[in-house]
């Protein structure tokens, strides 16, 4: 048994301990980037390019789906297709290392749950500091108009 879920993990991105994506579900296109390398870079097709379909994910949950539609919908196209692309090395292989590890940062962060927020009022102290402080900025207003307003 344990040998089918290392070989599962190996043919699954682990984004969170109760979530891994099979690499059967990701999409990956590889095609000519730009930046340094010369010729090589016109010849070999470094850039990697990862498609995950949030929308259409066999893996994913109604809960996990609809987060992730809503914290990555402007990172999403109209089909619900997250991309990711990397050309920062002039490697194949480590440019896909890498566009694989933005993947799951990106999905790993988009799960987070933060708390709600509750909303609070500013204490005593806090209020007097701000009128103090309007207080003492509107002394220095007066005292600038004094000065200038006097005739002579």
């Amino acid at each position: 048994m344990a040998t089918n879920q290392s070989t599962w993990q190996d043919d699954a991105i682990v984004i969170s301990d109760n979530l891994a994506i099979p690499t059967s579900e990701l999409q990956f296109r590889f095609t000519t980037g730009g930046g340094p390398g010369g010729q090589h870079v016109n010849k070999t097709a470094t850039r990697v390019t990862i498609q995950f379909d949030i929308a259409g994910s066999r893996v994913l949950d109604e809960e996990t789906r609809a987060r992730l539609l809503d914290t990555l919908a402007n990172r999403l196209d109209r089909q619900g297709v997250l991309q990711i692309s990397v050309q920062d090395s002039r490697s194949q292989w480590q440019n896909r290392q890498l566009a694989i590890a933005r993947l799951q940062a990106l999905l790993r962060d988009a799960l987070i749950e933060n708390p709600e927020r509750r909303p609070t009022k500013p204490g005593k102290a806090a209020k007097e500091k701000r009128l103090a402080e309007k207080r003492k900025q509107s002394a220095v207003k007066e005292s600038r108009r004094r000065r200038w307003d006097e005739p002579g």
